[in-house]
């Protein structure tokens, strides 16, 4: 009877350690899929349409079939617009003020968070409403201002900040540096402090414990950080439009324009044009993608 039976009981127990599927997790996984699907529609449509010659989908829709799928806008957007150019543009703004942006706001939130000094979380408060600022309202005076500061000729061929790379570094990182001091801040906190404290004892001094023990601790917050911040400077277009003049200066926002016919528009060379220019932070989110995601989950499993 012992064998007979040893079957059945075997082949019981992986049934019986099966999780029963709740139909509110189904339901949440259905709600994800589609919100993912609504934010990656229009990416999946630009990449379709610029596979696709503009005649045909003139004459039959951008949601038909295709007939014939190639990359040659891909090819003419690149050369047409000059990208390489505006390319090199928008990294010399990006990679020194996200670099900028987050070493300048490393000292601060390490000040506020970690050093306990007076009034911390006042000046904590205050780069937490500079990001409450509309960006706009400070276009005109910062105008007039970077066209009184004098540089070099060989910062500014201006001679000025006006019309330099030098005024769009600067308006980035001082409108960015408030939120990467407001979230580094808070990561610090949750820091345990005995860590300071047995560096402290150890003779460690206010550098040795900021920058060999709390910013490798920060890491994770930091490429999380790193990563949105790169994305919305290489994305802007505002503030290279109202303080760059010369048009070899442009960042890769601007090399689009260049598509644009006079009197006619191939969206579908545009759209090839956009997904170029899309690739850079797709790639960078997908290198830094594991320390990102560990940034945003960061005390998630705290209680």
């Amino acid at each position: 009877m012992t064998a007979e039976t040893a079957p059945a009981v075997g082949a019981a127990l992986p049934a019986a350690r099966r999780r029963p599927v709740r139909p509110g997790r189904l339901g949440l996984h259905a709600f994800l899929m589609t919100v993912s699907l609504a934010f990656l529609a229009p990416l999946l449509l630009a990449v379709y349409a610029s596979l696709r010659p503009y005649e045909e989908t003139a004459a039959h829709g951008y949601f038909s079939l295709p007939r014939n799928l190639s990359f040659d806008y891909y090819r003419q957007a690149f050369t047409d617009s000059g990208m390489s150019k505006y390319f090199v543009n928008s990294l010399i703004i990006a990679v020194p003020g996200v670099l900028l942006a987050l070493f300048l706001a490393s000292f601060v939130a390490f000040a506020v968070a970690r050093l306990r000094m007076r009034g911390g979380m006042v000046l904590l408060m205050l780069f937490t409403a500079g990001n409450l600022l509309p960006q706009q309202v400070i276009v005109t005076p910062l105008y007039v201002m970077f066209n009184r500061i004098p540089l070099p000729y060989w910062m500014s061929e201006s001679m000025t900040m006006y019309d330099s790379f030098w005024a769009v570094i600067a308006v980035q990182v001082g409108f960015q540096t408030g939120f990467c001091v407001f979230v580094l801040a808070n990561f610090m906190r949750t820091l345990p402090l005995e860590i300071l404290e047995a560096a402290r004892v150890d003779g460690a001094g206010v550098w040795t414990q900021y920058w060999r023990i709390t910013l490798p601790l920060c890491r994770p917050a930091l490429a999380a950080l790193g990563t949105l911040q790169f994305t919305w400077m290489y994305n802007d277009f505002l503030w290279a439009l109202v303080f760059v003049s010369d048009g070899d200066k442009l960042p890769i926002t601007s090399a689009l324009n260049n598509l644009r016919g006079q009197f006619f528009t191939d969206y579908n060379l545009l759209a090839a044009g956009s997904v170029i220019v899309a690739l850079p932070t797709i790639l960078v989110f997908l290198l830094l993608q594991r320390q990102f995601i560990a940034g945003l989950t960061l005390g998630s499993s705290k209680g």
